[in-house]
């Protein structure tokens, strides 16, 4: 083959992304990249569903038992790890197969929208690819907060310089309106894009400008010259191939019931408790709360066992115990399809959908039917990978972002806000200023100021009509 692609299989939690990343691995001379910000982590392998030693022996798997299960390890960290395996695996004439639920991950390799804060400290290991200001990239720094962790229902998505920043010092005394006055004198045009209540990324902003000297706006006109949008810089290697494994949703969700009893049968809770235990001798000790923000305490299930595993030994089995056991177990599967929901939500808005931004062609596999499995899923991939190596388009497969006509067309990054003199509140962006003129809220407070406006007109002229001398 003339060149040696990217290959990424993209798919919610529990739809065979790792099944078909080792067939194709094999098919193809390809290594996989695990892109799971739970998988890094070493131990605890049911929670975090690795694949299984045997599979290992499959193919060549990369980042997977890699990093203390207490370290905070973050989308940079990941990045930097995986881009040089990717890039001597190229240079090896190996595909590198990145395979992973975590869609952040994959997307700071697809997409050059990371920098790296200098004064941050590199996890034990890591090495340095950064991208500079020079390149005309985003900017864009550590930590971000677990899919799950976020509103799952929120529709209106966040650019990539939102999301990975390094978390905001939210304790800073002043009010929401200083801070916003202080972005408004530093960088108008990002003052104009956010809403004073909108602390998080008002701080943000502000600490974008503190550490770089650059205001957060340039940054983001700076990514849109290169080639980049509101939600990121350009692509990092031309036409990478996606593949995108799709469920039918009812299907999915008991499928995903039954992966969460097959991890409980495999010994989940006891995994759950052994670890709890170990990392609950020093917490005691230093008369510390649960912290459930860092490390491999971001993964589904902590916080849902979270009262089950603090109850003494004896306790567990009994009436209580159990009934609080059978509560975290459905409340595990609650959060897990919910989980895939928000996957799904995050490849249609940031990739399928997106009109302002470069999209490589993204190919989906039906994965609804398991004993279908291979005319369904192996060999329309095989017959993908195939054809596009060869240069070719696929014959009897055409991208799915081809065939969307309900796009996005509004870059985030370019939204200015409105001010309602009549309701006194400010709305960010053209769709959310229609939608308020046009609400039943609004209609009612214009006409109720206007009634009160004739109201004070007719009581003024009342009274100079009555007044002394008055005609």
């Amino acid at each position: 083959m003339s060149r040696v692609p990217i290959l990424v299989i993209l798919g919610a939690t529990g739809s065979g992304k790792s099944k078909l990343g080792i067939e194709l691995a094999e098919k193809f001379t390809g290594e996989i990249i695990s892109a799971d910000s739970m998988q890094v982590y070493k131990g605890l392998d049911i929670i975090t569903a690795k694949v299984t030693k045997e599979e290992r022996l499959q193919a060549v798997h990369h980042l997977i038992d890699v990093v203390d299960p207490l370290v905070n390890f973050t989308v940079v960290d990941f990045r930097n790890r995986a881009l040089p395996i990717i890039d001597a695996l190229i240079s090896k004439k190996k595909m590198p197969v990145i395979v992973g639920g975590t869609n952040y991950y994959i997307e700071s390799l697809l997409w050059k929208i990371l920098i790296e804060d200098p004064n941050e400290k590199k996890v034990s290991g890591t090495e340095t690819s950064c991208i500079s200001f020079s390149e005309k990239n985003s900017a864009s720094v550590d930590n971000i907060k677990k899919p799950e962790e976020e509103k799952i229902e929120k529709e209106k998505e966040e650019s990539d310089e939102e999301l990975l920043i390094k978390k905001p010092r939210l304790e800073l005394p002043e009010s929401n309106e200083e801070l916003h006055e202080k972005l408004a004198q530093v960088d108008p045009d990002m003052a104009r894009r956010l809403h004073p209540n909108n602390r998080r990324k008002v701080i943000r902003s502000l600490e974008v400008f503190e550490k770089f000297g650059t205001r957060h706006s340039e940054l983001l006109k700076l990514q849109r010259e290169a080639g980049g949008s509101g939600l990121g810089g350009p692509l990092r290697y031309q036409e990478p191939i996606i593949l995108w494994l799709c469920c039918d949703q009812e299907v999915h969700d008991k499928r995903l019931n039954s992966r969460v009893d097959s991890m409980v049968e495999a010994g989940l809770v006891k995994e759950l408790l052994d670890f709890h235990e170990r990392y609950n001798e020093d917490r005691l000790k230093n008369n510390e709360a649960p912290d459930y923000t860092k490390g491999i305490f971001q993964s589904i299930g902590f916080k849902e066992f979270h009262n089950y595993l603090i109850l003494p030994e004896d306790e567990r089995s009994s009436e209580k115990g159990q009934k609080m056991l059978q509560e975290s177990i459905a409340e595990l599967k609650l959060v897990t399809r919910r989980y895939a929901r928000k996957q799904k939500k995050w490849i249609m808005n940031r990739m399928i959908r997106r009109t302002d931004r470069q999209v490589p062609s993204v190919y989906s596999l039906n994965c609804t039917h398991i004993d279908k499995w291979k005319s369904d899923v192996l060999e329309p991939a095989i017959e993908i990978v195939s054809s596009l190596l060869k240069g070719e388009k696929p014959k009897q497969h055409m991208p799915l972002n081809e065939q969307v006509k309900n796009r996005k067309v509004a870059d985030s990054s370019n939204e200015e806000s409105h001010f309602c003199q009549i309701c006194e509140r400010i709305f960010i962006g053209e769709l959310q200023w229609k939608v308020h003129l046009r609400s039943i809220k609004h209609k009612k407070v214009e006409k109720r100021k206007r009634l009160a406006a004739n109201k004070e007109a007719t009581t003024k002229k009342e009274k100079l009509e009555k007044a002394p001398g008055s005609v």
